[in-house]
């Protein structure tokens, strides 16, 4: 791959988590540029990553960027996106990590740039095994195509969606593993109280959650699957977390839609 300019806006997590991808996995770039309001979160990046260059201005260097993640919350991105109108060129390849704001509308706050780009990444892509939907401009070239895969493909499967969904991924895929983390540390904490080593531990949940997903994925129905175990120890709080479901991710997507 050719030597590519990054511009990242926004110096959060997932910004931390493609620069991690970029050094690990030799995708050769030529300049990669961070900017965020905060310089300490500069600053912690910039430990961490030594080579990029760092700024609070999000208009530094932003007409030499070949490509710019936007990694910004829904409330504040058009509003950056204003700060930068004007500044690019017409091949600059722009890939909005957010959900809410559509592509046409990114577009017209840029002056009708082209090469838009929309993806909803997951936070298992640190380790390659992401699950980030994405979605293009009708107008965009091949090439600009072609680069935003050869990037993106070390973060894990990439999916190619209606742009119309990308909201109902954010709360599947992007926010699903904080559905279950907590509970599987938990668990772990508890199976070294009863006893376990840690290593026994590990490799018990592990293995339990690979087996209760081939499981669910198999040749089983929904109740034979839930007809497996006949113990449920919080089998009485089933309705109640159920309900928590219901209202606090169907409240969400509502406000992503809307």
């Amino acid at each position: 791959m050719n030597r590519i300019n990054f511009h990242f806006i926004g110096g959060g997590r997932i910004t931390r988590i493609f620069l991690q991808v970029i050094y690990y996995n030799n995708l050769s770039p030529g300049k990669i540029i961070v900017t965020d309001h905060n310089s300490e979160v500069l600053d912690k990046l910039k430990a961490t990553f030594s080579t990029i260059q760092v700024s609070t201005d999000n208009s530094f260097e932003i007409g030499s960027a070949d490509i710019v993640f936007v990694a910004l919350h829904p409330p504040v991105l058009i509003e950056n996106l204003l700060k930068i109108k004007g500044l690019l060129r017409k091949e600059t390849i722009i890939v909005s990590l957010a959900p809410k704001i559509s592509i046409s509308k990114i577009a017209e706050t840029l002056g009708g740039l082209e090469n838009i780009v929309r993806m909803i990444p997951n936070a298992p892509s640190v380790t390659g095994n992401g699950y980030n939907p994405i979605a293009y401009s009708g107008s965009i070239s091949r090439e600009a195509v072609r680069t935003v895969e050869n990037i993106c493909k070390p973060l894990g499967k990439m999916p190619v969606v209606d742009e119309k969904k990308l909201e109902a991924y954010a709360i599947v895929s992007a926010m699903g593993p904080t559905y279950f983390w907590f509970q599987f540390y938990k668990l772990k904490e508890l199976a070294v109280e009863f006893g376990f080593a840690e290593v026994e531990a590990d490799e018990a949940i592990r293995e339990m959650i690979s087996g209760t997903v081939k499981s669910m994925y198999g040749n089983l129905s929904k109740q034979e699957v839930l007809d497996l175990v006949p113990v449920k120890p919080i089998g009485d709080h089933e309705h109640e977390i159920l309900r928590i479901y219901d209202e606090k991710l169907t409240g969400l997507f509502v406000k992503l839609t809307s």
